[in-house]
């Protein structure tokens, strides 16, 4: 590697050696060209810098300071790669801005905000009619899957004969195969005939209005207008898409202590089995909350369409 290259150039190649082993570093590879375009812009000539590293990191100025440590996370790696070839290269301080890594108190839905969340979803106006985020939120509700999973999902992929899922390249890059409720089924069958005779040539299972996958930004933005739209703020916070994965779970630990299901491990979700905790569970998870029409979950979890 020749010290006089650009930033990107040397960015370029971090992340071709990188993926050559084996990481997809699909965010943080985005995150780093991002810092390569960024230092050229700026017309830095030379070695990595932790000057540099730290100015781009605190971007935004308004920013948490852990989204300020995670990017000097993962500037790291890429200084650590470039000292190999240049020794004047400085490896920015790991804890610059605090700890890199905390966790984020879920937002644990109830089922009455699902069923809300999912109608107001399938009311949004669209131009295929497909009611694609409508079904793909139940979806994520009823099954516990990250949205990185969902998007991914090919048509093959989902074999509503055997009511399967084949999740490929999970977070530990293997298959996994998830369930699905024979309750939802009709659901996802009635969105497969739709966006079947809309785009017969799609290959994977939820499309936007080309019918080409459908971007994580495009339902990031959907989703915090409908949760606006339905006032689910606590604390001055808004609900994730990842936290419909947490409710899933949170929902699984609740009903193994009612025996619902059989035991296991729930680590993960401990805190939920406070007496405070399960109090707040209970709240969320009774039966007398399940009560709906048609569903896109199991019976627990009944999110009407």
């Amino acid at each position: 590697m020749k010290s006089a290259e650009s930033m990107i150039a040397k960015v370029e190649e971090y992340l071709r050696y990188r993926r050559a082993l084996g990481y997809a570093l699909r965010i943080e590879g985005g995150q780093l060209l991002n810092f390569g375009r960024y230092a050229d812009q700026c017309g830095h000539c030379g070695p990595l810098t932790c000057e540099l590293a730290l100015r781009w990191a605190r971007l935004p100025a308004k920013a948490d300071r852990l989204y300020w440590a995670r990017r000097v996370e993962v500037v790291m790696g890429l200084a650590q790669y470039l000292k190999i070839f240049d020794s004047r290269t400085e490896i920015p301080p790991r804890h610059a801005f605090g700890p890199a890594h905390r966790r984020i108190t879920p937002y644990i839905y109830s089922s009455s905000q699902l069923r809300a969340l999912v109608k107001v979803a399938s009311r949004q106006p669209s131009k295929d009619r497909l009611r694609t985020h409508a079904t793909l939120f139940g979806l994520l509700a009823c099954t516990g899957l990250r949205i990185s999973e969902a998007l991914r999902l090919q048509i093959d992929d989902v074999d509503l004969q055997q009511a399967i899922l084949s999740v490929r390249e999970s977070k530990s890059r293997r298959l996994r195969l998830v369930p699905l409720h024979p309750t939802a089924l009709p659901a996802l069958r009635e969105y497969n005939a739709r966006r079947t005779g809309r785009f017969p040539g799609a290959s994977f299972f939820f499309v936007n209005h080309s019918g080409h996958r459908l971007a994580y930004t495009t339902i990031r933005t959907a989703f915090r207008k409908l949760t606006r739209q339905l006032g689910l703020i606590r604390h001055g916070k808004r609900p994730r898409l990842h936290d419909l994965r947490h409710t899933f779970a949170c929902r699984v630990s609740y009903e193994r202590s009612q025996g619902a299901i059989a035991p296991g491990p729930s680590n993960r979700y401990a805190s939920e089995e406070s007496p405070k905790g399960a109090r707040s569970v209970k709240k969320a998870f009774c039966p007398s909350h399940a009560q709906g029409a048609k569903c896109l979950a199991a019976p627990a979890a009944t999110y009407c369409l």
